[in-house]
């Protein structure tokens, strides 16, 4: 697939993005998940019947055909996803009209978590190979019957460059984000063993871990347990940059409670994605997908798929994200 080169000081480059989005209790119509997966069907207090789903899905759709822009007319080249019921609701999304051109590929596994949702991974196969997957679940020792959203760890070839990505849905701050603080934090320490290991497997790869963490990234979860610093300068080899915690001092987030945002979807990088030399994929900007009228409230907040009970016909309530690798291409004079 021929990609348009972007020009800068007199140097040519490729670059390929990386999405994520929490598609909000994304939930086929069809009751199968006991109490919680009643409020998602035409019974249920969402009264979530078919035209409700439908328009869920095409509302899914149109945002992530905005994901494109002027470098990446094609669309991310992978999408991380969280609260989807299923495979089949990402099938839907897939097919829909303004993504099925892209022929989107999708990784999907069932987890335990108790109100029914999973992460999810597409991925555009014309950009992407996929090498390896492997999912995790997160156990905590002194909490038997604790159940969340297992991780899943996808390593393939984007753009022929080894890379494995990590998506992620951290357990909530039910309770209060205190009281909830080791739970996120325990999430953090398993998302870095798997990254651990995959750098042991092949220091050579780049990693990027992404998801919805129910944290900022100065919380402990981000900053200490991963180790994500704000600003590229600090990387040390090994260590991790997070582009976002820079964008959110800035005021920019992708969740609004209360008045006042959080950016809970990050998007950070191992090492070996930061650097000058763009021989091979590096880190080149990242982006809050903030910017498309339809996707807002009145306040400028995302706008949700329903609120105090009443259906907006919206679409999250979490603004995507998205990071772009740019790599320099010989041009041919």
């Amino acid at each position: 697939m021929a990609l348009p080169l972007l020009t800068a000081q007199q140097k040519n480059y490729k670059v390929f993005g990386v999405a994520f989005y929490n598609l909000e209790n994304l939930f086929d119509t069809i009751n199968n998940n006991g109490k919680y997966d009643l409020e998602f069907s035409p019974n249920g207090q969402r009264q979530w019947d078919g035209n409700k789903y439908w328009s869920k899905v095409h509302n899914m759709a149109f945002a992530i055909s905005r994901m494109k822009t002027d470098i990446t007319p094609k669309g991310p080249a992978i999408i991380g996803v969280s609260e989807i019921e299923n495979r089949t609701v990402l099938e839907d999304i897939v097919k829909d009209p303004q993504l099925k051109e892209l022929n989107y590929q999708i990784i999907h596994h069932d987890s335990p978590d108790r109100r029914g949702v999973d992460v999810g991974f597409l991925y555009n196969p014309r950009m992407f190979r996929v090498l390896n997957v492997t999912h995790h679940t997160l156990s905590i020792p002194d909490m038997p019957n604790f159940r969340t959203r297992d991780q899943t760890c996808v390593t393939g070839l984007l753009a022929g460059e080894k890379i494995s990505i990590i998506v992620n849905h951290w357990p909530s701050r039910l309770g209060g984000e205190a009281s909830s603080r080791h739970l996120r934090v325990a999430a953090a320490n398993l998302c870095k063993h798997i990254a651990d290991s995959c750098l042991a497997v092949d220091p050579n790869q780049g990693i990027i871990i992404m998801g919805d963490l129910n944290d900022d990234p100065s919380n402990d979860s981000c900053a200490k347990a991963i180790g994500a610093v704000k600003k590229i300068k600090d990387v040390k080899e090994g260590g991790w940059f997070n582009p976002f915690w820079e964008v959110l001092d800035n005021g920019v987030g992708t969740l609004a409670y209360r008045g006042q945002w959080n950016l809970f979807d990050q998007i950070m990088l191992s090492s070996y994605l930061i650097g000058d030399d763009r021989s091979t994929l590096k880190y080149f900007k990242c982006k809050v997908h903030n910017d498309v009228p339809e996707m807002r409230n009145e306040s400028g907040a995302p706008l949700r798929t329903f609120s105090g009970g009443v259906f907006l016909n919206g679409f999250s309530d979490h603004f995507p994200t998205q990071v772009f690798l740019a790599r320099e291409v010989k041009v041919k004079q």
